[in-house]
């Protein structure tokens, strides 16, 4: 389009959006074609009219020379008489030129190829071949027929990877709630120990300083945090944060859930991990900062939905699965937030941010007394397995993967996940 016309439109922006009634218009436009049927789907998708009229006009702007003068007109086909007039004031005459064939909405249906015969005393030069004008369309490759050579233009890289190579790597902190406070209600946690010297294992073969803080109440973790936060990070590349305890749902805009202390006081999830942010860490800054919560995000329990035999091969835990589930708290207790919803928070999430959490916000989450949780059972594995070849997220998946094949007293599930906001893939160091 023009950019005297595109200007017409961003001018009249506010009256177009309005007024503007979109539904017939765009029967118009796709006849004149000004617009493809996957345009106008995606115009009628959008949402109210005032959405759809925004759309429409965003789309306009980005079509031929032609688009402008044809809007106009069925402007005026449509009974939009007003819109028509107040953008022709703005407008210098145009005279539409006939349109050439630029586009084909529909399959494009192919001749056969010629091929000269050959046989007896035939020759290619006996057939007249006529050559017919064809509108300027790219074909559809057949399965036999190479793609078309797209214009050249520089190559960026794809995704990058964060730096992974200082030694040590980075800090890592794991806080292992086992034994609660009496009067906080809250069960001890047997089988914690076994994640915990897992996890502290495994860190230190990634290359990490691994501290560990065992039953911490609400203001001996919160300090411990703060402390992580005050270290000078400068010459590490990452740090991570592993959580071990009971935990619960919480209001949050950001990062959903809790994480108790013995004495039964919460941290939220989002808090925790506020610590590490780019804003109260400088030394963290654009590098990657890991949290995995081992704890429940709430106390409702999942019993899946029945699979075909053929799907899946279930794993059924034993008779001493136990859950770190605490019933929702309120945000009104003196510890939260007072966070407005999601929709409205105006807050921008942090980046080189990913909370691993071992099930899904709102559930349950399965611990075996004996071998310790499900979730930082297997990730100990597929770490121990794939970290040599495989990014974090990747590993991550798998995790969900496996534990999802779980059952708990042959009926629970479990679904691990994250809430990934890294900018780049995340390898870690391994032992060669």
């Amino acid at each position: 389009m023009d950019e005297r016309h595109k200007k017409i439109l961003q001018r009249n922006r506010t009256n177009l959006v309005t007024e503007l009634e979109p539904a017939n218009l765009c029967d118009h436009l796709l006849e004149k074609g000004v617009f493809t049927q996957d345009m106008i789907d995606e115009i009628k998708s959008s949402g109210t009219r005032r959405d759809q009229a925004r759309q429409l006009v965003r789309d306009l702007e980005t079509r031929g020379s032609r688009a402008f003068p044809l809007f106009l007109e069925s402007l005026q086909e449509t009974g939009q008489n007003s819109l028509a007039e107040l953008l022709q004031n703005g407008a210098l005459p145009v005279r539409l030129q006939p349109a050439t064939p630029t586009q084909v909405v529909g399959p494009v249906v192919q001749p056969l190829p010629v091929i000269p015969l050959m046989e007896g005393n035939m020759h290619r030069n006996d057939v007249p071949v006529c050559l017919v004008p064809r509108p300027n369309t790219t074909p559809t490759p057949s399965p036999k027929t190479e793609f078309p050579k797209l214009p050249s233009r520089p190559r960026r890289d794809s995704i990058k990877s964060y730096k992974m190579d200082a030694n040590p790597c980075g800090h890592c902190l794991i806080i292992n709630n086992v034994e609660f406070d009496p009067q906080s209600e809250l069960s001890n946690r047997k089988g914690s120990n076994i994640d915990c010297d897992k996890l502290e294992r495994r860190f230190k073969a990634l290359n990490f300083i691994v501290e560990v803080k065992t039953n911490l109440k609400q203001r001996q973790i919160k300090h411990e945090l703060s402390a992580l936060s005050k270290k000078d990070h400068s010459q590490h590349d990452c740090c991570v944060v592993i959580m071990l305890s009971h935990g619960t749902e919480v209001s949050h805009n950001r990062f959903p859930g809790a994480v108790y202390g013995i004495d039964g006081q919460f941290v939220p999830v989002q808090h925790i991990t506020n610590y590490l942010n780019g804003q109260h860490c400088p030394s963290l800054q654009g590098k990657p900062k890991l949290f995995f919560i081992q704890a429940c995000g709430g106390d409702e329990r999942d019993t899946g939905f029945e699979m075909s035999p053929d799907e899946v091969k279930p794993s059924f835990g034993g008779e001493d699965d136990q859950t770190d589930a605490i019933p929702m708290s309120s945000s009104s207790d003196s510890l939260s937030m007072s966070d407005e919803p999601d929709a409205r928070t105006t807050l921008p999430t942090p980046s080189d941010i990913l909370v691993s959490y071992s099930t899904f916000p709102g559930y349950v989450s399965w611990r075996d007394t004996q071998s310790g949780s499900w979730y930082v059972e297997t990730l100990d594995r597929i770490l121990d397995e794939n970290a040599a070849t495989d990014d974090l997220v990747t590993m991550l998946m798998m995790v969900n993967h496996e534990v999802s094949q779980n059952s708990a007293k042959g009926l629970y599930k479990q679904m691990p996940g994250s809430f990934n906001f890294l900018r780049k893939l995340l390898y870690f160091q391994t032992q060669s």
